[in-house]
């Protein structure tokens, strides 16, 4: 019980429970960093780890992940990704993802390694 005044204690995360606030920088191999929704990164199931593994990641203590072998247009479209998937997970309204066929070899070998 919590008197006036009083704050209430802390309560440990469950186990299960996952951080999805706050923001993630995502760096391309050129150095260009996009600033996403820590929500929206959890989209790709190998970030989802990297920031949530209590194996003491450097990417979980500092909220950002280098993609030295991806570059800035391609990384710029995953960004893009994660949000629309955000937008049309429940299901309710569809929409294609609109990909430019130049880059879909490249774009496929990046969400292979996101595994988004």
């Amino acid at each position: 019980m919590v008197g006036k005044g009083e704050a209430p204690a802390p309560r440990e995360p469950e186990e299960e429970e996952e951080d999805t606030g706050g923001v993630v920088k995502l760096i391309s191999a050129e150095g260009f960093e996009f600033v996403v929704d820590k929500k929206a990164a959890m989209v790709s199931n190998t970030l989802r780890n990297m920031l949530t593994s209590p194996g003491g990641f450097s990417e979980t203590r500092q909220g950002e992940v280098r993609f030295p072998e991806i570059s800035t247009h391609i990384l710029e479209k995953i960004c893009q990704y994660f949000y629309w998937s955000l937008h049309y997970s429940s299901g309710k309204e569809t929409a294609e993802f609109p990909i430019e066929p130049e880059i879909t070899l490249e774009l496929m070998m990046a969400a292979n390694y996101l595994d988004t």
